[in-house]
C-alpha cells in the first residue's frame, strides 16, 4: 500500500499551517507554481556557485566554451531535480521516505545515511562561506558571523515553510537585484580568456555544474511534498534551479573574466567591482536559506527512521554540530566534496525515477512496511563505480589513498585517466541500463497476468 493515497485524501491545511513535526501528520499542500519557482530560484542563488566557478573554467579556452559547459551542466542537473521533485509531490511524501518506494523501509536508511551526512557538510559550507564572505566584507574575524549564521539559519529551519513564503516573496527579489547590479558592473570591463582554472575538459566543467542541482535531488521532495500539484513542483524546482545555476555560475566566471588581478578568487573579484561590498552582503544574508533547508532536510531525513522524533530538536542539534565544523572547517576542500556528491547520488537518481516513473500508480509503497528490495543497491553500486573510475574523486591528504586505488583501477581496465567524459552521464547511463530489466520484468509478467502496466 503506498503512503500516498491517505495523504492526499487528507483535507489542506490553511495557508498559515507549517510543516508537520513528525513524520505521521500530513503535510499541508500550499505550494503553487510561484511558491515553487521563488523557492528553488532562491536556493539556486547562492555565494558558493560563483565561489565554484573557479572549478568550471577551462584555462585558455575562449569564455563561450566555459559558459556552454556551465549551461548543458545545469540543463542536465535542473531535469533531474524536476523529475524527483515531481514524485515527491505525487506521493506527498520526503525524500527519504520516497526511496522506500524503491529499497523498502529499513535498505533506504541506506542512502538517509548517505544524505545526513552530505545535508549536515552542506550546512557547514553555507556557514563557512557566509560568514567567510561577510569577514571579507566587513574586515572582521570570522568567527562572530559563523555562530551567527548558525543560529539563523537553525531558527528559521524551526518554521520552514513560513521562511519559503518569505523567500518566494520577497528575498529572491533582494537577490536579483544584487546579482543584476554585479552583472551590470561586470559586462561593463573587457573580458579576456582566462588562464587559471580547474576543468580539464569540457565535460568535467559540466560535472561540476551538475553536482550542484544533484546535491538538492535527495532534499527536493522534502519541500515539494507541500506542492499542490506534481507539475508545479517539477517546472517550479527545474526552471527555478537551473536558471538560477546558470545566472550565477556565469556570473562568477565574468568576475573572474573581469577583474584577472584577483587571480582566481571569486569573492576577491566581486568586491573589486564598484560597490560590489554591498551586492555581496545581500546575497551573504540571502545565503541563509541554503543553510536553513539543509538543516531542516537533516531533520526530516532522520525521521525516516524514527518517525516520531520532533524535526525542531533535530534541527537544533544539528545547527548546533554544523556551527561547530563551521569554526574549523577548511573550505579548500569543497571541490572533492562536489564530485562525491555526484558519484553517489547521480546514479541513485538514475535507479529511483526508472523505477518511480515505470511503477504502475498507486503501486509506490512508502508505509512502514515496505519491503525490502536489495536488488535495486546493484545498478546504484555500478553506477558509483562507473563514475569513480570515469573521474576518479580526487582527495588530497590523507584522502589520496582512494584517489591512488581507482586510479590503478583505471590502469587495470586501460582507462585513460585524461578521458574528458562526462563521469555523471557515465555513472547515470550504467544506473538507468541496469534498472531497466529489473522493473520492467515483473511488469511484462503482470501484464501477462492481467494486471496493469501503465502508471
Amino acid at each position: 500500500m503506498s503512503t500516498s493515497d491517505p495523504v492526499r485524501t487528507r483535507p489542506v491545511r490553511p495557508p498559515g499551517a507549517d510543516a508537520p513535526l513528525t513524520l505521521d501528520q500530513a503535510p499541508p499542500r500550499t505550494m503553487g507554481l510561484g511558491e515553487s519557482l521563488g523557492l528553488w530560484a532562491n536556493l539556486g542563488i547562492s555565494v558558493l556557485l560563483p565561489v565554484a566557478a573557479v572549478f568550471v573554467v577551462l584555462p585558455g579556452r575562449p569564455l563561450a566554451v566555459t559558459l556552454a559547459a556551465v549551461v548543458v551542466g545545469a540543463a542536465i542537473g535542473a531535469v533531474l531535480l524536476g523529475a524527483v521533485a515531481a514524485a515527491g509531490a505525487r506521493e506527498g511524501v520526503p525524500g527519504m521516505v520516497l526511496l522506500r518506494g524503491l529499497l523498502g523501509r529499513r535498505t533506504s536508511w541506506l542512502p538517509t545515511a548517505f544524505n545526513l551526512v552530505q545535508c549536515t557538510g552542506w550546512a557547514t559550507f553555507e556557514i563557512v562561506v557566509i560568514a567567510e564572505a561577510a569577514a571579507r566584507v566587513l574586515d572582521a574575524p570570522r568567527w562572530p558571523f559563523v555562530v551567527a549564521a548558525g543560529a539563523l539559519a537553525t531558527l528559521m529551519a524551526l518554521r520552514p515553510l513560513g521562511v519559503v513564503r518569505v523567500l518566494a516573496r520577497y528575498a529572491v527579489w533582494a537577490a536579483l537585484a544584487a546579482v543584476a547590479y554585479l552583472y551590470v558592473q561586470v559586462l561593463a570591463e573587457p573580458l579576456p580568456p582566462l588562464e587559471g582554472g580547474g576543468a580539464t575538459s569540457f565535460w568535467t566543467a559540466a560535472d561540476i555544474v551538475i553536482a550542484l542541482p544533484v546535491s538538492w535531488l535527495p532534499l527536493a521532495a522534502d519541500y515539494t511534498r507541500h506542492a499542490r500539484s506534481a507539475r508545479a513542483a517539477g517546472v517550479g524546482s527545474a526552471v527555478g534551479y537551473g536558471v538560477a545555476t546558470v545566472v550565477l555560475f556565469t556570473l562568477g566566471v565574468l568576475a573572474l573574466a573581469a577583474y584577472g588581478s584577483a587571480g582566481t578568487d571569486v569573492i576577491g573579484a566581486l568586491l573589486a567591482v564598484p560597490l560590489g561590498a554591498v551586492a555581496v552582503l545581500v546575497l551573504v544574508s540571502v545565503e541563509l536559506d541554503e543553510a536553513f533547508a539543509n538543516l531542516y532536510s537533516t531533520a526530516v531525513s532522520a525521521q525516516n527512521v524514527v518517525a516520531r522524533l520532533d524535526r525542531r530538536v533535530l534541527a537544533v542539534g544539528v545547527g548546533a554540530v554544523a556551527t561547530l565544523l563551521a569554526l574549523t572547517f577548511d573550505v579548500a576542500a569543497y571541490e572533492p566534496f562536489l564530485f562525491l556528491i555526484g558519484a553517489v547520488f547521480v546514479p541513485l537518481a538514475g535507479v529511483l525515477l526508472v523505477a518511480y516513473w515505470l511503477t504502475p500508480r498507486g503501486g509506490w509503497d512508502t508505509s512502514d512496511t515496505a519491503p525490502a528490495r536489495p536488488l535495486y543497491l546493484l545498478p546504484w553500486l555500478a553506477g558509483f563505480v562507473a563514475y569513480q573510475l570515469t573521474l576518479p574523486t580526487y582527495f588530497p591528504g590523507p584522502g589520496a589513498g582512494w584517489t591512488a586505488w581507482w586510479s590503478a583501477r583505471q590502469a587495470d581496465l586501460g582507462i585513460d585517466p585524461a578521458n574528458g567524459w562526462s563521469a555523471s552521464l557515465v555513472g547515470l547511463a550504467v544506473a538507468v541500463a541496469l534498472t531497466l530489466p529489473l522493473v520492467i520484468r515483473p511488469l511484462v509478467v503482470a501484464g501477462r497476468r492481467g494486471g496493469t502496466t501503465s502508471r
